[in-house]
């Protein structure tokens, strides 16, 4: 059974704290735009990093492609 764009959404929330979250998808392949107070003064490929560890497993197991948009909530207001 493959996860659903809602069940992404909630790990991603059970681990990080964000401001706002989307994430839409087809059961594999899935496009996130996440923000969060956390992604601050981090590189692009460190926001990225910190959303793989809150997945864990999952990355391997369930999931099998995120396409990340990552911002911080200055950065989304922008």
């Amino acid at each position: 059974m493959f996860p659903t764009p809602e069940q992404i959404k909630n790990y991603i929330a059970a681990g990080l704290e964000c401001t706002h979250l989307e994430v839409e998808g087809d059961g594999q392949h899935f496009t996130a735009v996440i923000v969060s107070a956390a992604f601050a003064g981090k590189r692009p490929i460190q926001r990225h990093q910190i959303v793989y560890s809150v997945l864990g497993d999952r990355m391997r197991e369930e999931i099998h492609a995120l396409s990340m948009k990552t911002l911080t909530p200055e950065e989304y207001a922008a």
